[in-house]
């Protein structure tokens, strides 16, 4: 069949232009590609029906309505305090886990779901409707610390934290530092073997649920000299002596989720704590990264979403000049760029989501995602704002919130600049190797 194919594709492309020639799709019962085909390979094509990318199977169509439910009667009525008090509502934490939002992919025998890469990035996109720190706490639950130990864990590690992390407690990634932001790779924390054990000394900034963290993965340099190739991943318990949590960050947005540094005093790890092989530390960091890209472009397409909204049926409700506001064409008009603009960020992310989840290429597509859905964000719920007037620079709508939750998208997990530095290498390799 793979040999028909390709004989197929080559024959339907003119040589002068790439263009399809439709000649060859209308032979005689002795010419063109398609009768040189067996007849199984024809009626194989003949019954491939492609799939829209919003079309959804009976398991994500009812873990979507699922989170929706469950945003909506549970996470809503705590939205403003949870924002108000800097801190996620601990019911709601354990709510996340007992409905097994936080192991989307974790398999049941660890206490798991079970379920799909696309599946995790719908639940951070209804979540992030209603409130984008509880969606951002799910997140990086599921796309970092859930894979990294799936993927790169020995059966006792994963034996020891995959329950853990599905049942009973978040983890925290933790890479960045005071010095080394977007050039990541930068770090002046260390590792120092000493017989059988580590001692790391340094710290981390903006460390994700780091307080209430139960474990932690921890990239420092183990080998200087070797540079970046010394980058190593521990595995830390939050009781470690000589692990500590420091300020607490007073943040612009996503508030609700719990960002601190943490430090390394002489902590002592063993060498059975290492994730992964020693010295793979960046590869997996940049691994983790790309897939959790995604997630963020998915947080994003869902705050974008949950604010329009909360707009939405005001401008339908509220009336100037004897007309509702939203009749005046140009408000209209703003809603509907709007709802264009999330679209195709939606349609953005949930084709990285499905190149992911079958093993094909995406870190481009990510990087893209992640780009234009932060983008839109940004613009919309400054939109959206201005569409409401003056209550929409209060805190009785949700639509300021959004606005201040937005802003991290363009700056977490890879700033934009960084997503177009990937973009454009990827684009520009894809022209080198057409013109060789």
């Amino acid at each position: 069949m793979a040999a028909s194919l390709n004989r197929l594709s080559s024959s339907l492309l003119a040589k002068s232009r790439g263009c399809l020639q439709p000649r060859l799709f209308h032979s005689s019962a002795s010419q063109g590609p398609l009768r040189q085909l067996a007849d199984e390979d024809i009626e194989l094509m003949s019954s491939y029906q492609p799939s829209p990318l919003t079309r959804l199977s009976e398991e994500e169509s009812m873990m979507k309505e699922t989170v929706r439910k469950f945003a909506q009667e549970e996470v809503s009525p705590l939205v403003r305090k949870m924002d108000a008090d800097g801190s996620i509502d601990a019911n709601i934490l354990q709510a996340l886990f007992d409905n097994g939002f936080m192991s989307i992919e974790t398999d049941p025998e660890y206490g798991g779901c079970g379920s799909t890469f696309f599946v995790a990035n719908l639940v951070i996109e209804e979540l992030a409707k209603i409130d984008a720190s509880v969606s951002v706490v799910c997140d990086l639950q599921n796309t970092l610390l859930n894979t990294m130990f799936r993927n790169l864990g020995t059966k006792e590690q994963q034996d020891k934290y995959l329950p853990k992390l599905a049942q009973e407690y978040t983890g925290s990634f933790c890479l960045s530092e005071p010095e080394s932001g977007s050039d990541a790779f930068a770090m002046k924390s260390t590792a120092k073997k000493e017989g059988s054990n580590y001692i790391i000394n340094g710290s981390k900034s903006w460390i994700s649920s780091a307080p209430h963290s139960g474990v932690f993965l921890i990239m420092v340099n183990a080998k200087p000299e070797d540079g970046y190739r010394g980058i190593t991943t521990f595995i830390v318990d939050k009781d470690t002596p000589g692990l500590s949590i420091g300020k607490k960050e007073d943040k612009l947005g996503l508030r609700a989720s719990q960002t601190a540094s943490i430090h390394f005093d002489n902590l002592v790890v063993p060498e059975e704590n290492i994730l992964g092989q020693f010295g793979q530390g960046y590869k997996y960091a940049i691994q983790s990264l790309n897939e959790g890209r995604i997630g963020i472009g998915a947080q994003m397409v869902g705050l974008a979403q949950g604010c329009i909204d909360a707009t939405v049926p005001y401008l339908l409700q509220r009336k100037q000049f004897g007309q509702r506001i939203f009749d005046f064409q140009a408000v209209s008009h703003a809603v509907a760029q709007m709802a264009t603009e999330v679209e195709c960020a939606r349609l953005l992310v949930y084709n990285a989501a499905r190149l992911r989840e079958a093993s094909m290429p995406f870190v481009k597509e990510a990087a893209m995602a992640k780009l234009y859905s932060s983008e839109v964000a940004t613009r919309v719920t400054s939109k959206c704002v201005e569409l409401m007037g003056g209550v929409g620079f209060t805190k009785d709508y949700p639509v300021e919130k959004f606005y201040r939750d937005c802003k991290i998208g363009t700056i977490y997990e890879g700033t934009s600049f960084i997503q177009l530095n990937t973009i454009a290498k990827f684009v520009g390799n894809d022209y080198a190797s057409a013109a060789m």
